[in-house]
C-alpha cells in the first residue's frame, strides 16, 4: 500500500509539475489529502486538453411557439390622407342661368309711359338726373317711371291728391300702393338698384311710411312737379 500511495503521489506530482497546476497548489501530508488533491489535478488536466465543442454542453431544444403576425393599424401620419371634396355648389362661372338674370336686370328704355297721364308724365321726365326721360324703363320685368344711371336708382311716380281723398279712400289708396312698391322695391335690390318714390304731397308720403316702416327714407315730395 505504502508503493501504490508513493506511485500515486509520484503521479500526482508530476502532473502538479505542470506549470499552469503550479499555482494555488496546496500539498497536504496524508495519503487522503494527497489523493483527493492528485483527482483533482487529473479532471483538471483532462479538461484542459480536451475539446472544446466536447466539453460545450449540448443546448437544450425546446419547440418555437408558433406566433400569429400581429396586425399592422398603420399610424396616423401613414394612414392615406382622403382627397378633398369640392363644394356642393356648383362652380362658379358663365351659364345659361346666370346670362339670362344678367339680360334680366340690364336696363331696357322704353319709348313712352304706360298710363298716359300728362302729369304723371311731367313729373317722371323732370327727375333730376332722368337718364331717358319720355318713357319708362324696363328692368326684371317691370316698367319702372326712371332710371337715373348715375346711382342706379329706379324711380316710381304717385301723382294722387292724398290730402283731398277721405279718410276712407285714403286708407284704400295707401293699401294698394303699399303692396305694390313693396314689390318694386324688391325687384329693384334684386338686381342691385336703389329704388325711390315720389309723391306731390307730404301727408302721401307720411301715410305711405306710416303704413310700413320698410319704405321709410325712400319716399321723397316732388318740388319740380
Amino acid at each position: 500500500m505504502a508503493s501504490v500511495g508513493a506511485g500515486a503521489a509520484g503521479i500526482g506530482l508530476c502532473v502538479l509539475a505542470a506549470p499552469e497546476l503550479i499555482v494555488g497548489a496546496v500539498i497536504v501530508a496524508g495519503v487522503v489529502v494527497v489523493g483527493f488533491a492528485i483527482k483533482e489535478a487529473l479532471d483538471a488536466y483532462e479538461l484542459k486538453w480536451a475539446d472544446p465543442e466536447d466539453a460545450r454542453p449540448a443546448p437544450e431544444t425546446r419547440p418555437v411557439p408558433e406566433t400569429k403576425p400581429t396586425p399592422q393599424n398603420p399610424s396616423p401620419k401613414q394612414r392615406p390622407t382622403p382627397e378633398p371634396r369640392g363644394p356642393d355648389f356648383p362652380p362658379i362661372g358663365p351659364t345659361e342661368t346666370s346670362e339670362r338674370d344678367r339680360s334680366r336686370c340690364e336696363p331696357v328704355p322704353v319709348k313712352y309711359h304706360l298710363g298716359g297721364n300728362k302729369l304723371h308724365d311731367k313729373c317722371a321726365n323732370r327727375i333730376p338726373n332722368n337718364s331717358f326721360p319720355g318713357g319708362d324703363v324696363f328692368v326684371n320685368g317691370k316698367n319702372f317711371d326712371a332710371l337715373q344711371l348715375a346711382t342706379r336708382t329706379l324711380w316710381e311716380v304717385k301723382t294722387d291728391n292724398f290730402d283731398t281723398y277721405t279718410e276712407a279712400l285714403q286708407e284704400i289708396v295707401i293699401t294698394d300702393q303699399v303692396a305694390k312698391l313693396l314689390r318694386e322695391l324688391e325687384l329693384a335690390r334684386a338686381c342691385g338698384f336703389a329704388f325711390r318714390v315720389g309723391v306731390r304731397r307730404e301727408a302721401h308720403k307720411e301715410a305711405l311710411e306710416d303704413a310700413d316702416p320698410r319704405l321709410r327714407g325712400l319716399i321723397e315730395v316732388m318740388d319740380w312737379c
